[in-house]
């Protein structure tokens, strides 16, 4: 009598197998979809006029001379500068070309020589933030700095900091203003700090010969007040555009304790927020509207964010994955509303759901 068949005992399989798996499904759908592939047009016709926008405004400069409407030439050339900052922020995910040297060499030359940002200091930067969105000691956005972002940071300080940190929600949109100047100063002070840094003596005299291209211009063509209200503008405009849209993007979310171990696709989307809105709000956030989608996918080009959305969207629902979009007016309410919390010591760093059920 032959016996009968025992029947394997199958461990149950594990959550964080499921969302391994989950992502493994989800990127099959997206390549199969080809929106991985590159969009080299797309991105040759932005430089393109990007560049020709970029030469455009400092021609009308030179022929509109000491004017008040130089201020305007300031507004457009803020704009320009700050979608150079977005084009550099795309080479530096690799979504525009295949080639690893090709990505490094254009972001290098649209965030140096046209944005007078920092290639080395940024791509060193934003890949933590990529490695642990909103995670506590691990991103450095959220890393103590002029604004605080963690609650436990806000203690033990001076009456006139305090002061500032209750109110930080308010001041938050002002001091973006300032932001520009800031992003200029970090990636300076690390180019000249960190002697490790790839082609860092290049990079110094690309971002230095372009702001100091710039200060001469305006310094020689324009009478001092007319100089300062210039640089006010454009400065001021461009930090509030490209802090204007990172801000929306993790800040209010779910802060993910420092220990947390999360799957890669959890810890992308939970703490994550895109922003809805039509080709202006593309256009004006550089494709970081659609947050989600690029922190799963960072090598997607920007282009194919828009068709990737609803994918991703309609695969969390089915897996009840929460997945969070709303406006920019809303997102803002938000960003001001949590920094005042977290001035306030009312708000404890967030301890995820899905910590315990995640951890290994």
């Amino acid at each position: 009598m032959i016996p009968a068949a025992v029947p394997a005992i199958t461990a149950p399989e594990s959550p964080r197998v499921r969302a391994v798996s989950a992502y493994t499904d989800l990127s099959r759908e997206v390549r199969t979809a080809g929106l991985l592939e590159r969009r080299y047009g797309y991105y040759w016709g932005l430089f393109a006029a990007l560049a020709t926008t970029f030469v455009l405004c400092w021609v009308a400069f030179g022929l509109l001379g000491d004017s008040w409407w130089q201020l305007g030439v300031a507004a457009v050339l803020a704009v320009v500068v700050t979608q150079f900052g977005f084009l550099g922020h795309d080479a530096a995910h690799r979504q525009i070309f295949v080639s690893g040297p090709w990505n490094e060499w254009s972001a290098r030359i649209s965030s140096g020589a046209f944005a007078g940002l920092s290639y080395a200091w940024w791509s060193h930067k934003h890949n933590r933030h990529h490695a642990g969105p909103n995670q506590v000691a691990k991103d450095p956005d959220i890393a103590a700095g002029a604004i605080l972002f963690v609650p436990s940071l806000t203690r033990d300080k001076s009456a006139p900091r305090a002061w500032f940190i209750r109110n930080q929600g308010y001041l938050f949109f002002p001091l973006l203003t300032l932001e520009g100047l800031n992003l200029h100063y970090a990636g300076l002070r690390t180019l000249a700090g960190d002697r490790t840094l790839a082609y860092r003596r290049l990079e110094i005299a690309i971002i230095s010969t372009r702001l100091a291209a710039e200060f001469a211009a305006v310094a020689w063509v324009l009478s001092p007040l007319r100089a300062i209200a210039f640089l006010a503008v454009q400065f001021g405009l461009f930090g509030v555009l490209l802090g204007g849209s990172f801000a929306p993007n993790h800040k209010g979310m779910p802060l993910v304790p420092k220990t947390s171990r999360l799957d890669f696709m959890s810890r992308q989307v939970l703490v994550s927020r895109n922003i809805h809105g039509g080709l202006v709000t593309d256009f004006a956030m550089g494709g970081l509207n659609y947050q989600i989608e690029h922190h799963l996918f960072p090598s997607m080009p920007r282009p194919n964010l828009r068709r990737a959305q609803p994918m991703v969207r309609d695969f969390c629902a089915a897996r009840d994955i929460p997945y969070t979009e709303t406006s920019l007016i809303t997102s803002y309410g938000i960003v001001i509303s949590y920094l005042n919390t977290v001035g306030l010591k009312e708000r404890d760093p967030f301890v995820c759901p899905l910590t315990q059920q995640y951890r290994s």
